[in-house]
């Protein structure tokens, strides 16, 4: 029975969050099943990144400025990145630029949910630290995941001359914002509460404001626009009165 609540309580803020951002989608709502693949895809990628996290520990040591943006963020983000790309960009359900927000936080939560799974059986973490880590980490990688998607949305609508950019955005903006978090995080010491909440605070602030720019570019909005418009009745040609019949006659 404590297995099972441990369970509920590091899933929970993953879910909740994916739930959030679905309902998010203003215009054309994804497919349930679309949204469930990407998010079990980032649950999958997360073993391949400890492997090669692992190895480039035991290369390079743990400095914590190669650490915090290559090591963690530089590798983790690169393998999302890397499923967005490669199993959604050019899947035809991609067809607005909220989009590419979505299925971005589905890949991040779903890594960052089996994070939190594994750090809650292996340090039998307390419920306070899983509430923690649901506000932290885990609403961190779902902000990185909005500016990942993000640009990715961009990059799919852009012109060719611009969906390059776009593409190496929807890279590097995470992994900086991603490296800027972890720096945080390990030099700030006993004051890292003090630094990582207006951090905090910026993220979703900026990531509210990216979610709201990718709806405003819905080709979709339109036709929800015209759909809402009242249908008048057809005009009626007036029938004669019995009285200009009469005077005729």
């Amino acid at each position: 029975m404590l297995a099972l609540t441990v369970f509920v309580a590091a899933i929970t803020p993953g879910v909740a969050l994916l739930f959030y951002f679905y309902l998010k989608d203003k215009y054309d709502a994804e497919p349930l099943h679309m949204v469930a693949r990407m998010f079990v895809l980032g649950f999958l990628v997360v073993l391949p990144i400890m492997v090669v996290q692992q190895g480039l520990l035991r290369a390079f040591g743990d400095n914590p400025y190669l650490f915090a943006f290559g090591i963690s963020a530089g590798v983790e983000e690169m393998f999302k990145w890397f499923v967005l790309f490669h199993f959604i960009y050019n899947h035809t359900e991609f067809d607005e630029p909220y989009d590419g927000i979505l299925y971005a936080v589905a890949v991040s939560l779903g890594f960052a949910t089996l994070e939190n799974i594994m750090y809650a059986f292996t340090l039998k973490a307390s419920f306070g630290a899983l509430l923690l880590r649901g506000l932290l980490p885990v609403s961190g990688h779902a902000m990185f995941g909005v500016v990942m998607g993000y640009y990715m949305g961009r990059a799919k609508f852009a012109s060719a001359s611009q969906r390059k950019k776009f593409l190496v955005l929807s890279l590097l903006m995470p992994l900086v914002w991603h490296g800027i978090y972890d720096m945080i995080l390990n030099l700030s010491g006993h004051y890292w509460i003090w630094y990582i909440v207006p951090f905090m605070v910026l993220m979703w602030y900026g990531g509210m404001d990216k979610v709201g720019k990718a709806n405003n570019r819905s080709p979709f909005r339109f036709l929800k626009k015209d759909d809402s418009l009242p249908v008048s009745p057809p005009e009626r040609t007036p029938k004669p009165s019995a009285v200009s019949d009469k005077k005729e006659a």
